[in-house]
């Protein structure tokens, strides 16, 4: 069983580039799986967290509803935008500057095998992030993700989630906004929620900025703690 996770800082990079890099390492996670379930072998599977800022995109996932996204293809080009269909759960969101992607592509067999508890535990490090900086984060219960004001006509969302799992390997992951333009959001239904706005971290600390490594450091402390993990700086 290993626990050693690789942490791979991919500064800003495309979001077709990454997700062929996330396919490359989810596919090699599976092919020793695979293996070693053929040859009756005890072959090691690797871990690896993903950490990416992406130019604008918007992403639909494989339940999502494309209506959700508000623009048309000339509008998408006139934003400096781009979209794509992909095979994550979830329905549509937004990724851009400012906003931290984290894609864990965990064998979930290393630590636990419930999908459930994963998303929970990757909600879990988002909510004690947060806390650090002041913040009641919450679960809103039969939406995946983080938000603030639960239950209030003021419940914003601030770290989206989607993800995929074959043979319990993980890809895909969360975003959380920090110092994300949240004029982008208006473009489409974020994940196809209509009664709720999104927010970002700087906006809810009336800070022009918040540096994204420092938010980084505190994510990485608590995903380490939850998952009993060791993490492996590249």
């Amino acid at each position: 069983m290993n626990k050693e996770i690789r942490v791979l800082e991919l500064g800003q990079r495309d979001y077709k580039e990454t997700w062929d890099f996330q396919e490359e390492l989810f596919q090699n996670v599976l092919n020793i799986k695979i293996k070693n379930r053929r040859e009756s072998s005890e072959l090691p599977t690797e871990n690896h967290l993903i950490f990416v800022e992406h130019p604008h995109v918007y992403t639909l996932g494989k339940s999502g509803d494309l209506s959700n996204l508000l623009l048309n293809e000339k509008q998408l080009a006139d934003k400096g935008a781009t979209f794509y269909k992909i095979n994550r759960g979830g329905d549509i969101t937004y990724h851009g500057p400012g906003q931290i992607v984290g894609y864990p592509i965990l064998d979930l067999e290393n630590f636990f095998t419930d999908i459930h508890k994963y998303l929970r535990f990757l909600e879990e490090m988002v909510i004690l992030t947060l806390e650090e900086y002041g913040l009641k984060a919450e679960r809103s219960q039969g939406e995946t993700g983080v938000w603030l004001d639960v239950g209030t006509p003021f419940a914003r969302k601030i770290c989206a989630m989607g993800v995929r799992a074959s043979r319990w390997v993980t890809m895909h992951g969360f975003a959380l906004n920090v110092n994300a333009d949240l004029g982008y959001f208006d473009n489409i239904v974020p994940c196809g929620i209509k009664d709720k706005t999104v927010t970002s971290l700087n906006v809810e600390l009336g800070q022009a900025e918040v540096t994204l490594e420092e938010v980084k450091a505190k994510l990485k402390k608590h995903f380490t703690q939850l998952f009993e993990a060791k993490l492996l700086e590249s």
